[in-house]
């Protein structure tokens, strides 16, 4: 059995310059933690395969395609391939995401 824990999983570098990390790495899928202080946010980009985004902790906003939503904890957001996406902390307080990429992308995602 593997465990991987979010406070001892390295940060990797991203050009969102934001706490991320990769928490899970396999064919079929990828799955990263993010943490986003308040004010911080990733930069809209497309990603080549489905993601969803799953709220733990904070409320931040969501924006997939046209259509931007604040989210709660709890929150499962789906993101098709192809359609620009982004996540805000426009809050006071910490926001974390766990980002779920599948099947896992074979190219970068490009930042817009």
């Amino acid at each position: 059995m593997k465990i991987n824990i979010v406070s001892k999983t390295p940060v990797i570098e991203t050009p969102h310059q934001v706490d991320v990390r990769k928490m899970y790495d396999h064919e079929s899928a990828q799955a990263m933690h993010i943490t986003l202080q308040p004010g911080e946010a990733l930069k809209p980009h497309i990603t080549p395969v489905d993601v969803f985004f799953y709220i733990l902790e904070g409320t931040p906003e969501v924006m997939v395609g046209l259509e931007k939503i604040q989210a709660e904890r709890d929150s499962l957001i789906e993101s098709p391939n192809g359609v620009v996406h982004c996540l805000y902390n426009n809050s006071e307080a910490v926001a974390r995401i766990l980002v779920v990429k599948a099947p896992k992308p074979l190219s970068n995602a490009r930042i817009l």
